[in-house]
């Protein structure tokens, strides 16, 4: 694919804002079993411990967390599924962005603060606070354009990059399920499953 340049990508942000705030779809799952390697699938499963099962994050360290051990809440990362078509064209590209759910939903600061929590199949996650940017390999795989862009202040601000996220209830999930944002006064009363 021909890298787009940042006016090219800008003028597809407007498709971008027209996500769906409240409810919306979960477009594809990628499970990343070792560094560099992606794998599509169509069902997983989300735990509350291990985050996506077949996934590498439990065995990532991290520099964010105290002991070094992979960060729980960086368990999942969420993106876009109309930011992934902007910067890296057909879906069989979007995996090579690194997350693992691709989600057709505003994931905008100001519609998904940290703390917020989805329904997504039979899982509920949770949106935190740990920063999600673009690198050196977003860069060499979709090019400067789209860096600039998905760490630019409008980048940040509709979160183009993607948020982190953690389960809190564990579950199954299936591409093409419905993603719910959850209302507030919903959250305290979910009781994990049995």
């Amino acid at each position: 694919m021909e890298e787009r340049s940042v006016e090219e990508l800008e003028a597809g942000l407007d498709e971008v804002r027209a996500s769906p705030r409240d409810e919306g779809t979960l477009r594809l799952i990628v499970r990343r079993p070792a560094i560099n390697e992606r794998e599509t699938v169509l069902t997983a499963t989300l735990d509350l411990e291990r985050g996506l099962l077949g996934d590498s994050w439990e065995r990532r360290p991290s520099s964010r967390s105290a002991d070094g051990k992979p960060h729980p809440d960086m368990q999942l990362n969420l993106m876009n599924a109309r930011a992934a078509a902007l910067v890296a064209g057909s879906t069989d590209r979007w995996a090579l962005a690194g997350d693992q759910l691709y989600l057709d939903l505003d994931l905008s600061a100001a519609n998904l603060p940290p703390g917020t929590r989805l329904q997504v199949g039979s899982a509920i996650l949770e949106i935190t606070d740990q920063p999600h940017t673009g690198c050196a390999k977003f860069r060499a795989r979709f090019g400067a354009g789209a860096l600039r862009l998905v760490n630019s202040p409008v980048g940040r601000e509709l979160n183009l990059r993607g948020v982190c996220a953690r389960v809190v209830r564990s579950g199954t999930i299936e591409a093409g399920d419905l993603v719910r944002k959850l209302p507030p006064e919903e959250v305290p009363t979910l009781v994990p499953p049995t």
